[in-house]
């Protein structure tokens, strides 16, 4: 029954997050409260895991979540449940977009499709944000809500990234070992 509901889950998931894998967040979010499989804290390392190994991050994701609720049975029905509507519908935008490529109908459509994957994405970077950023015991001061060596950390290698055109694996990287160090 559990791999039914991953697989209608994480269908609906591929089918409606249009902008990518972190388009996919408010999904996830939204399942993390409706089915208990993996708590908001969970979606951080999800991300984190996500971002550092190969594949697309949408696709990582629903992985690992399938693992999490049902071994490598749901991992696969997860994956193959996210990738199966983008296939399909792929396919069937390559079969006609020869003849409508042309159209200012389909352009407008595409037009309006940008804005909408980019609030996912701001959307889910913001809960991404807030959940790294701000500490969930703190009291009514601000200062003490704020995780400031995890900003700090953010800031500098953002700062490094815009500066140095090193592989982000190296950023990942030394991100994993100052988090260790210090632990953020």
């Amino acid at each position: 029954m559990i791999l039914l509901q991953l697989m209608f889950e994480f269908c609906k998931t591929g089918l409606f997050a249009v902008g990518g894998g972190l388009a996919t967040l408010p999904f996830l979010y939204e399942m993390a409260e409706k089915t208990g499989w993996f708590t908001n804290q969970d979606i951080l390392n999800l991300i984190a895991i996500s971002e550092s190994t190969p594949g697309a991050i949408g696709i990582n994701m629903s992985t690992y979540v399938g693992f999490l609720t049902s071994g490598v049975p749901g991992a696969i029905c997860a994956t193959l449940a996210l990738a199966a509507p983008s296939v399909i519908i792929i396919v069937l935008i390559a079969k006609c977009m020869e003849q409508f490529k042309n159209s200012p109908v389909v352009s407008a459509i595409f037009h309006g499709l940008r804005p909408a994957s980019t609030g996912l994405i701001v959307a889910a970077g913001l809960s991404v944000a807030q959940m790294a950023f701000l500490k969930s015991d703190a009291g009514g001061n601000i200062l003490s809500a704020l995780n400031l060596p995890a900003i700090g950390l953010a800031v500098v290698l953002f700062v490094l990234l815009r500066k140095f055109k090193l592989h982000p694996i190296a950023y990942i990287g030394a991100a994993a070992v100052i988090g260790c160090i210090f632990q953020l």
